[in-house]
């Protein structure tokens, strides 16, 4: 089998009403999706996560100019040694950021043409599912007009709470005394029947994490995610050594080399690597494995559309528990409420929780079925299919 094709599509949407987190206002989403097709007429999808202020036209230039051409006329079956030869060919100005970004979604459709081209789900092609289903927290609580909204953050709890919901993550990093109000709101809201993870999007030094951590040292917090820069593994360390709330963090980190040095760092407990950013499907089997040596267990982001999440739903699956216990605490999905068209419209059979749990797909590779009208219509690329 050898890979015919690469092709990339933009997609944006510019929002009605803009929402805030901790760094800055998001307009619109936008993606880049990667369409590989091979001499046997087995195709796959991949996506590369377009972070809320990042333009998508660089990771689409990466992908178009200098991942396409490693990877045409090769087998796609050979994941391992195309990720490699992808990094090792880019590692002068790549390692990090947007062209990670890009490896991922090459990377991700390949283990999509593996699957169907065995005719298994990728869990299973992974090694099996350490679970038959997958229980979800809602991510939202974004703001539409920054500081003082505290009983609209409330009233979206209650949301969540009737739609199924017993677990979801604030975001926070608005300040201290404005993240307090919102986190007592919410518990008066939906009391003792939902549980929470807090989300700064690294808005805080150190001192300031702490501050809020111990702020909220009664509400028996999941996680604090990127309590402070994603850069400064010291002031992660001092944040976990203060608080007795599991720290989590790497979303803004990538491949096992970045793994590596945050887990050594004894930095975090919970690691958080997207497969649309990160490095794909391999270089999260790659984490894994670093993350089960070192301790910490490892519980993807997930912020991008349908494929990412279709591709993040078969690597949670896969993903083992660290601290192995009868009773051990699984990793869950970061089911994102926040508005995104291109998260149910760009396919045909978009993931739809179930009083707050997924089942797994069973279908080949990823599976979905791309909506390709809607893909025509929207993507902003002269020549499709």
């Amino acid at each position: 089998m050898k890979i015919t094709e690469v092709e990339t599509y933009i997609l944006k949407s510019k929002l009605d009403r803009p929402f805030a987190y901790s760094q800055g206002w998001v307009q619109g989403r936008s993606t880049v999706l990667v369409r590989i097709a091979t001499d046997e007429g087995i195709e796959g999808w991949g996506e590369t996560f377009s972070v809320g202020l990042q333009p998508p036209e660089i990771a689409a230039a990466a992908i178009n100019s200098a991942l396409k051409p490693l990877i045409i006329g090769k087998d796609p079956r050979n994941t391992e040694v195309l990720w490699h030869d992808m990094y090792v060919k880019t590692r002068d100005y790549g390692r990090k950021g947007v062209v990670l970004g890009a490896i991922s979604a090459v990377d991700i459709a390949l283990w999509d043409i593996c699957g169907k081209a065995a005719g298994l789900p990728l869990w299973q092609l992974l090694g099996g599912a350490f679970r038959e289903r997958v229980q979800c927290y809602a991510t939202g609580f974004f703001r539409t007009e920054g500081r003082g909204q505290a009983d609209a953050m409330a009233s979206e709890a209650i949301r969540h709470s009737e739609a199924g919901f017993s677990l979801m993550k604030v975001k926070l990093g608005f300040g201290v005394d404005d993240d307090v109000k919102v986190m007592s709101a919410i518990r008066e809201a939906v009391g003792e029947r939902s549980k929470f993870m807090i989300d700064v999007n690294h808005g805080y030094g150190a001192n300031d994490a702490i501050r809020l951590g111990r702020a909220l040292a009664d509400y028996d917090l999941l996680w604090m995610e990127e309590p402070v820069i994603p850069e400064d593994y010291v002031a992660y360390r001092r944040v976990r050594d203060a608080l007795d709330i599991p720290i989590a963090g790497g979303e803004a980190e990538f491949s096992l080399f970045g793994f590596r040095d945050l887990i050594a760092s004894q930095a975090i407990d919970i690691a958080q690597p997207d497969i649309c950013l990160a490095g794909g499907v391999t270089a999260l089997r790659h984490i894994n494995v670093l993350a089960t040596a070192g301790g910490v267990q490892v519980n993807p982001h997930v912020w991008g559309t349908a494929v990412g999440q279709y591709a993040s739903l078969h690597l949670i699956a896969s993903t083992p528990v660290t601290h192995y216990a009868l009773y051990a605490s699984q990793p869950l999905f970061e089911y994102d409420t926040s508005s995104h068209p291109f998260r149910t419209a760009l396919v045909e059979n978009p993931l739809e929780h179930e009083q707050g749990w997924l089942a797994l797909p069973q279908e080949p590779g990823l599976g979905f079925t791309i909506n390709r009208e809607f893909l025509k219509e929207n993507a902003l690329t002269a020549n499709i299919f």
